[in-house]
Order: structure tokens, then sequence, then C-alpha cells
């Protein structure tokens, strides 16, 4: 007979999952947390409803898989070498700072000197997958504390490797064990080469053949192939499934179909990644709280302080200011869920057994529990320290702001732009005010592209545009427009308040990448937000209507008054407009625009009855203005006068005509 017993532990799961995250939200708790308190109550160790726990473990690491994958594909290897400082420098202070630290302690504590490291390697790791959901859900990503925690997280999964084959040296040191596990890593490294390699020349040639196809579910498919296999593959060379899921996501994010792979991708992601949380619940044993509750919250929280002063001692070490120091070491307190796979590694060995293994998972999984919370606290704290470190100069110089470009320390210039961030959109602004011979003054906090441009004579300098000192540097007082164009929303938020308060006049534009963060933006002082979200959608309706021969002037017309009614209803400082009334209203059939007389109009010199809208189009002119001053009805006698503006009322079809008829010559005939 049929054994149904896996569908019936996943219903349990989604059901339970379902009523525990649907409660945590009401009460506005991470739906992470959810996942882990739903774990608990349907385990071993709770109600008891799961049979068979060794199926959940495996679907979650297909979760963790799947995310590894996506993240690889959002990745590129370009974004990949501007990480190198936090590779190279941050992220190995980072994880051998907690090693250190728990072996020291661990000495002191009466274990071995095995187990002491043992359990800084555990303690070293941290939640990449809820790290990066965190981050992700809250849109900070791109942030600079987002890149620099990310820079971290990654090299802790590669250091999962050597800490697993160090492992059994560890338990039974011998004359030859270093050696063996030197030739076992040589060996994983040439054979992940080999297989990276021949998936760079293979996939794309591949998914060229598949998408010719023209078969979505081909190409779901070969997707979801490619992740697992090349996942499994660099699983026989030695590293982890999520690592080799990492790798072949960054393989795909260097072709032109990347964003469709992690469009397809993306559902299953999220369904088993609920799975992977829901299984760390599942593993602990609740009643070890009770048996050891000093122990359990003492260690929790000597763990949770060395390793947000680890993670923020780490990318201090690289310059990163101190308020993205802050929140970095916070997002790296946690425990990681590649430690339970060394300790499960651990315990084969008899580096953790009994007692202290129930110990670590309790204080591993409270520390996840907390990590949303702290995560959403994060830039509170962060804006505490910042004011404390004005204050009392805590950090030296170099780690709050510094100018690396040396032509000289007072600037001379004024009625400029200043332009926070060096993106794509800062280098865009860039071009075309250098083009127009607008003067300009850039800051970024990517130390190698300041030196990179600086060589080239752009005024582009090193400094955190958040630091008031920064901002008198490059004459904030004598500028006339900032733009901040950077995707950290809490920094982009900052600098625009310390801008406004050193320059009340000054005119300050901000890029955003989400329509949520407009409000906040205006409210500490920006005068124009441009999200990318709305922007996007605006150039698609513009697009659509060209190819329809509508009238450029009535294009770009239109997409000023989405543009403008769009901010007012986010805002809700401006009345709607009247078509927004008349739309809404009884009037729903009928459109209202507004048409402007230019001197090369046909309209122009013209009375309304010589014009003659209605009995050639249909549409009716309701109201007229000139020089600011609005008459409605105007009578057929008005003759049109250059910069008039006319109001238009008709259906789309009969405006379009009307708008041919003013706007161009051939209305004339």
């Amino acid at each position: 007979m049929t054994d149904y017993s896996v569908l019936g532990n996943l219903l349990v799961i989604y059901a339970v999952s379902i009523a525990v995250v649907f409660l945590f939200h009401q009460f506005r708790l991470p739906s992470i947390a959810g996942f882990l308190v739903a774990g608990a109550l349907i385990g071993p160790h709770g109600l008891n409803l799961i049979s068979d726990i060794g199926t959940v473990q495996v679907l979650a690491e297909i979760g963790v898989v799947l995310l590894l994958f996506t993240i690889g594909i959002e990745f590129s290897l370009v974004q990949l070498a501007s990480l190198r400082r936090l590779l190279l420098i941050a992220a190995p202070i980072q994880v051998g700072g907690v090693i250190a630290i728990a072996w020291l302690g661990g000495m002191l504590a009466g274990l071995p000197g095995p187990q002491a490291i043992f359990w800084g390697f555990l303690l070293s790791l941290s939640s990449t997958a809820i790290v990066l959901k965190a981050l992700a859900a809250s849109g900070e990503s791109d942030s600079l504390h987002g890149r620099a925690t990310i820079g971290i997280l990654i090299f802790q999964d590669l250091a999962v490797v050597p800490m697993i084959l160090l492992a059994p040296i560890l338990a039974s040191p011998s004359e030859g064990a270093l050696s063996s596990v030197l030739l076992t890593l040589g060996k994983s490294v040439v054979v992940v080469g080999g297989i990276v390699a021949a998936a760079w020349y293979a996939v794309p040639k591949l998914l060229e053949h598949i998408v010719r196809s023209r078969s979505r579910e081909l190409f779901l498919l070969t997707i979801i192939v490619m992740c697992l296999g090349i996942a499994w593959l660099t699983s026989l060379g030695g590293l982890s499934l999520a690592l080799g899921a990492f790798i072949a996501g960054l393989v795909i994010s260097e072709s032109e179909y990347s964003h469709q792979a992690i469009a397809e991708v993306l559902p299953f992601r999220d369904s088993f990644n609920s799975l992977f949380f829901v299984s760390i619940g599942i593993l602990m044993d609740w009643r070890i709280l009770l048996q050891y509750p000093a122990v359990v919250t003492g260690l929790l929280l000597v763990v949770l302080l060395v390793k947000f002063v680890s993670g923020a001692g780490a990318v201090l070490a690289v310059s990163i200011p101190p308020r993205s120091a802050v929140m970095t070491g916070i997002a790296l307190a946690q425990v990681g869920e590649f430690s339970f796979i060394l300790a499960q590694v651990g315990q084969e060995n008899r580096l953790l057994s009994g007692s202290p293994y129930q110990i670590f998972l309790a204080v591993s999984v409270c520390s996840m529990i907390i990590t949303p919370f702290l995560m959403q606290l994060s830039p509170h704290l962060a804006r505490r320290v910042e004011a404390l470190q004005r204050v009392r100069h805590w950090f030296p110089r170099r780690t709050t702001a510094h100018v690396l470009e040396t032509e000289g320390r007072h600037l001379r210039i004024k009625d400029h732009v200043i332009i926070v961030g060096y993106g794509l959109n800062g280098r865009n602004l860039a071009r075309v005010l250098g083009e127009t011979e607008v003067p300009y003054i850039a800051l970024d906090l990517d130390g190698d592209t300041v030196r990179r441009e600086a060589q080239h004579g752009l005024p582009l300098y090193y400094g955190d545009a958040t630091n008031p000192n920064v901002l008198r540097h490059v004459k904030i007082e004598e500028a006339r427009v900032l733009v901040v164009a950077i995707s950290d929303p809490f920094m982009a938020r900052r600098t625009v308040q310390v801008a406004r308060g050193l320059n009340p006049k000054i005119h300050i534009v901000v890029r955003t990448r989400y329509l949520r963060e407009l409000e906040e933006l205006h409210q500490v002082g920006a005068d124009d937000v441009v999200p990318e979200e709305f922007e996007t959608s605006i150039e698609i309706f513009a697009l659509v209507l060209r190819t329809y021969n509508m009238p450029q002037e009535f294009v770009m017309r239109k997409a000023e008054q989405v543009r403008r009614e769009g901010y007012a209803l986010l805002r809700r400082s401006e009345l709607p407009e009247l078509a927004h009334h008349l739309r809404g209203g009884t009037l729903s059939d009928v459109e209202v625009e507004t048409c402007r007389i230019e001197e090369d109009s046909p309209a122009a010199g013209k009375t309304l009855a010589q014009l003659a809208l209605r009995p050639r189009t249909g549409t009716s002119i309701i109201a007229w203005t000139r020089s600011g001053i609005t008459e409605s009805n105007p009578s057929s006698k008005t003759k049109l006068l250059p910069g008039d503006i006319v109001v238009l009322l008709g259906t789309r079809d009969q405006i379009r005509r009307a708008m041919g008829l003013i706007l161009s010559r051939e209305g004339e005939s």
C-alpha cells in the first residue's frame, strides 16, 4: 500500500505554519520567528505531530539550496570582485575573532582545547537564510551594511568546508592528518574549478537552445536541473550543496536569461525555504530551557555580544562607517544554519554530544528567533551610536569619513550640484552635468572607485555624506542641488536630514527603489523623490502611447500628470485633479486633458469658432487659462494666444483627434 506519510507531514507543517505566521503577522512580528515557533510546536519535543523528521530535513535542505541559488543569480562576478576587501580582510577578522574568543572562553570554562576550538567553529557562522530574507524584506540588500553583511556571509559559507575537514583532526590529532586535509582540500578546489569552468562554457549555449524552443516548462526544468546538478557535482568535490548552488547561480547570473531564471525559481524557493525554518524549530528540545535556564540565557547573551563586536569591528577595519558597522554586527549576531551541519560532524567525532549539543541547539534557535527583531531595531541603535560618536569621537576619523583626493583642503566652487553615490545613476548624472558644464562634486564610499575615477580628473571624493563635516568640505552651504543616488534607505534619509539642517535652501533630489519610502523622505526634507518602481511604470506607458502615434507633447504631459497625481496621492498634500473626480464619478466615460497653445500651433491666433473643435471632433473646451487666470465656459469669440492652456472634455478618441488639430499643422488642411 502506498505510504502517504510525507504528504501528511507536509500538510501538518503548512497548516500549523499558516496559523502561527498569521498570528505573528497580526502583532507585526517577523514571519521567520513564526516558522521557528511552528516547528517547535509540531516537533517531537512539542505536540509530536511529525513522524518523519528526516524527510522534512531533506526538503529543508532543498530550500537552502534554492535560496543560495537565487542569491548567486542576483549576484555577479563584478559585485563579488567589489567585495574583495570584505572577503579578504573583514570576513577573516570576524570568523577568526569569534574562534579566538570562543577558544579562550572554553579554556577558562575547563573545556579541552580541541573542543573549545570546535565551539568557535560553530559560533563563528551566521544564518545566510535568515539574514538575507530580512535584508530583502526591508529593501536593504544593496545598502552599504547589506553588502558588507553579504560579503562576510559568503566567506563564512566557504569556511564551512575546511572546518568540516578539520573536525576529525581536532577529535584525534595525528602527524599525517593535516597533510591529508590539505590534499583533500586541494582536490576539492580542482574538482570544483573544473565543474565551474565547464558550466561557464556549456550553460550559456544550452540555455540559448532551450530558449529557442519557446517552452516555459522546458526552461524551468532546465534551470532546476542546472541548480541541483551543479550543486550535487560540487558537493562531490567536498563543498556543501548550498555553496554549490550559489556557484550555479553565479554561473547563470552572467547570462541574459538570469532574470527569467530567478522569476521561475522564486515560488519554489519560498515554499521550501519555509520548511528550513520549521525544521530548525523541530530539532530543538525546548525542555532544555527549563533544565538550564541560566546557562542558555547567559550563553545566548555572550554569543550575541561576541558576534556583534566581532562583526562590527571587522567592517570598521575596512573603513565602513560606524552606523553601517553597527547594523552589520547586529545582522551577523546569530548562529547559522550551517552550524547544525557542522554540529552533526562534531557528534560523529565526539566533539559535541549529550547536553552540550542540546544547549547549542537551544542557543542557536533562540539567536535565530531574536535576529529579525534585532534587525528591526538596528537602525534606531545605529542612530544612537552615530550621535554618541559625534559627541564622544569614539572612532578614529578614517572610519567616520575622510577624503582621499588631495587637490586641496578647501574647494573653490559654488552654485554646484553634490552627487551622493557614484553608481549607475550617479555616473550618468555626472556625465550629463559635465557635458552641460554644470559644476558638480560627487561623494562615494568605494575607495577603489574613487581612486580610479580621480585618476581621470573627475571631482569624485571619498566621504560619508551623513557626516556634516564631509558635506561642509564639499561646500554644502553654497551648493544649489543635492542628489542622493544611493541604495541604502537609512543612509539616504540621514543624508537628507543632515543636508537640510546645513542648508535649508538647497534643493534635494533623492533616488529610491520603493514607493513606500516616499513619505518619510519628504518628511525629513527631500524636495523631489524619484522612486524607480514608479518611473519604470511611467516609461512603460509612455512607450506604449508612442506606438499608437500619440503626439510627443501629449505623452510628456500625460507622464507629468501621472507623476504629479501619484506623488500627491502618496503625500496626501494636494487635492486630487479635476480629471480624477470626473473619471471616478458619473462622467467615467469621458476624458479631461489640458493642452498648451505653442507659437507654431495652428490654433494660435484663431477664435474657438474658427477652430471648430466640437463640430470636427466632438470635443468641448470647458475652460482656458491665460497668465495664471482660469475661466470656464469660454465663448466662441475667444481668441487663443501662444501660452494659453485649454481644458478639453470628450472621449479618449475625440481628445486624441482634437489634440492632433491643435498641435499639428496637418490639422489646417
